[in-house]
This record gives structure tokens, sequence and C-alpha cells, in this order.
């Protein structure tokens, strides 16, 4: 046309230019709205690094899996995008609002502190966008504090506590001293523990509770206040620790609780955590994922993949990243749309697969119920060979209040 037309044809040019870049744009702008947009909010600066990176792991990682590698979902590319609130709640709330206001984020995934992730409630609300939070554990967060826009797949502290609570016998008299940080994450820990025991192990009494601060690095009093507290006792004495960050646990062993009769269960931690376990052959307590004892093809994949790329198998907060990607693109194919309301309708009573096995959102506090497991440190323990699996503890075997007010 531009050959026959010479300089009608060089305006007729311009027009057709001009209109195929009208076109382009629009298609641009059509893709760029099809894209399904995560925002991942994380501590990935100060004391729970290690847990914010393995979270940013993990959920990149089952984008991979779930997507055969394509990173587009329900054809939409998937595109993420991290940022680190750096343990600050204030920061958290600003990254959330940025992410649901200027970068109109489908729907957002974090974060690793309890603080910072109550602080980012309210914004999901006020945005009215769905906020999957992972790994933060606190109770409030699906309890008194929670909106019908937040979801979680981490696990809560009354889970947390029903798991250590269905570790102990329960027969024979048995009594607990708890050490647990003095913030959000410590004190609903201990709480959650006292209801769960009261509820399934009533053999099982708390005796005394030591909360210290997150930076504390001389337990010598503390210690010495529960070994009091328990001494005296008859049956079996143990001081359970509820702890995020560097472990008390050698720090309470070098003062010898075993001259009294007492054994420490510091529950599951992250592999580095746990290499501090090896010392302590036939300690047991419960644990939210540990990478050998699963038994599925998702976790298959994850244990060879990470330890192909990273020397070592997928820790802790690696499945839950895995398990939130897992929840996020489940809810979006359920829900056939990124609308808020459509996946709040869909995400309600869901089951999807995690690397855990298969997990389901509660109706009443979109609380992910999910199996955990009782373990022993190995007489033989090396590397990151660390436990055997004393049983699986299922979901149905955690009876998790409702604590919201619907």
């Amino acid at each position: 046309m531009t050959v026959q037309f010479r300089r009608a044809g060089r305006i007729a040019s311009r027009t057709a230019i001009a209109a195929a870049a009208a076109v382009t744009l629009a298609f641009a702008g059509a893709a760029a709205a099809q894209d399904l947009k995560i925002a991942l909010i994380a501590g990935k600066t100060g004391a729970l690094e290690a847990y914010a990176k393995q979270t940013e792991t993990g959920f990149m990682m089952g984008l991979e899996y779930l997507t055969k590698g394509t990173m587009t979902w329900e054809g939409r590319k998937i595109v993420v995008s991290v940022k680190d609130d750096q343990l600050k709640p204030d920061l958290a709330r600003s990254l959330l609002e940025q992410a649901y206001g200027d970068e109109k984020v489908d729907i957002a995934v974090g974060t690793t502190s309890s603080a910072a992730a109550l602080a980012m409630l309210p914004i999901a609300q006020d945005y009215k966008k769905v906020l999957l939070v992972e790994p933060a554990v606190a109770d409030a967060i699906t309890g008194d504090k929670w909106n019908r826009y937040i979801f979680r797949t981490g696990r809560n502290s009354t889970q947390d506590a029903f798991a250590a609570a269905a570790a102990f016998p329960k027969s024979g008299d048995v009594h607990v001293a708890t050490l647990a940080q003095d913030y959000a994450f410590g004190r609903d820990g201990v709480a959650a523990l006292k209801a769960a025991l009261g509820a399934i192990r009533p053999n099982v009494k708390v005796v005394s509770e030591e909360y210290a601060p997150q930076n504390t690095t001389d337990f010598t009093a503390f210690a010495q206040r529960l070994f009091d507290s328990l001494k005296d006792k008859k049956g079996r004495k143990v001081i359970s620790i509820i702890w995020a960050g560097p472990h008390p646990l050698p720090k309470i062993a070098a003062l010898d609780p075993k001259r009294y009769g007492i054994e420490i269960a510091p529950g599951g931690n992250i592999l580095p955590v746990m290499q501090l376990y090896k010392d302590y052959p036939g300690m047991e307590g419960a644990i939210y994922y540990y990478w050998d004892f699963p038994k599925n093809d998702m976790n298959k994949w994850l244990v060879a993949e990470h330890q192909k790329r990273f020397n070592a198998p997928p820790d802790f907060f690696t499945a839950g990243g895995f398990a939130a990607a897992s929840a996020v693109l489940a809810s979006v194919q359920a829900a056939k749309s990124t609308d808020s309301e459509a996946l709040i309708k869909a995400m309600e009573g869901l089951s999807f697969d995690t690397p855990k096995g298969k997990m389901t959102f509660r109706k009443e506090d979109h609380q992910a119920a999910q199996e955990m497991y009782h373990f022993k440190v190995k007489a033989d323990a090396k590397g990151n060979d660390l436990l055997d699996l004393v049983g699986v503890i299922p979901a149905s075997e955690l009876p998790i209040p409702v604590r919201n007010k619907r």
C-alpha cells in the first residue's frame, strides 16, 4: 500500500503506524492488567532474617513447582514483588499500603514478625484486599484482631501448643515450667499451651512462667526460678521453651537441670538452631515441619531440588513459603478471579496440597488446619539428619478454638 499510493500512502502509513501503536499500547495495557501480581512482605533485616529468607525461597520454589517452571497461572504471568519490613510494624503497614494502593497487587503474603503482621491486618481491611499471613504465629491474627480479608497458611500459637501438648504422655503426673520471649509470640504461646494442656492433657500442670526480653543473653536468674518451681515436684518435670531466634537451650542446659531430674522440651525450630539438639539425644517435642517426615510427591520434589540447589534440605519456613504459594494459586484457580469477594468465597473451606500434605482454610477464621509431628532427637544425629518421627499428629486431634468476633 505504501509503495502504490506514494504521498497519500505516506499519510496512510503514518495513520496505520499510529493506529498500530495505539493497538500495541492497548494490548500491552491489557497484558499488564492480566498479570497476577503478588506482594511478598518479610522481615529480611534483623533477628528473624533466616526465617524471612526461607519463606521467600519456599514461596518462589512453590510457584516454580506448581507452574512447571512457566511462572504463569490461569493464563496470567506471575509477578512477585518482595519487600523487607525489617520487622518494623510501621514499615510493614506502609509497604502493604504501597502494594495495594500503588502497585495494585491482587493478593499480599506476609510477614515474619507477629507484631508486624498484626499491624498489617487493618490495611487489608481498608483496601478490601486479601492478605495471606505466613509465617507469623500470634493467635490474635486469626483471633480478636482478625478481619474477613485475612487468611493464614502459617500455623498459629495454639496449633503449636496443641501439638506440644499431644507430645506429652496421656497419663501420669507431669509438671511444666515455661520460658518464653516477652512479646506477643511468647505470651500467646504460653497461654495457648496452658489451654491446650487443659483440653487434651489434664494430667500435665503448668507450675510457673518466665518471660525474658528478646535480646536476653544471661538466663541464669530465669533458669534458677524455673528450677526452684520444679525441683520438689513428683513425677516428670519439664521446662518447655517457646522461642524464636538464637535459642537459649544450651545456656539452660549448662546450668544442669538434670540434677533435679528436670528435662527440657524446646519444640521444633529451623535446622541451624536444631544443630544444638544433637547434644541432647532422646529429647522430645513437636514440630511444624521436618524435611524427612512428610511422604508425598510435593515434599519429595522440594527436598530433592533444595538439596541440589543449596546443598541442604528445606527447612521449617521453606515449607511454609511453599504452602503459601500453593494456597495463592489454588485460590485464584478456584475463584477464577482475583476479585477479593470471589477469592474469599472460594478460599473459605478450600483444601490445597502443600509439602506437609493437605491444608484446609477453616470457614470460621480462615486459619489453615494442618497436621503436626511428634519428634525425638536421634541417638546418632549428624548433619541435618537430626530427628526421628514418633508420630504424625493429625489436624483432627488439634481442636483449635475459634476466637474471632465474626
